[in-house]
């Protein structure tokens, strides 16, 4: 099992004062701000919705 991602700066305010919460999996704290917010990863975007593909295409 890998290690978890942290976020690099707080969604809010954009402090990097950040601490993993006990709130359970996902779940920071920002020490500055005193939000508390949580991550979860939900999927790959497939090319029809919006992700990136191999070809690019010219749009006029």
């Amino acid at each position: 099992m890998s290690e978890r991602a942290a976020p690099f700066f707080c969604p809010y305010c954009g402090d990097e004062d950040l601490r993993p919460s006990e709130a359970g999996h996902g779940a920071w704290e920002c020490h500055s701000c005193r939000r508390a917010f949580q991550l979860k990863f939900l999927g790959l975007l497939s090319p029809a919705n919006g992700g990136s593909s191999d070809e690019h295409h010219d749009r006029p």
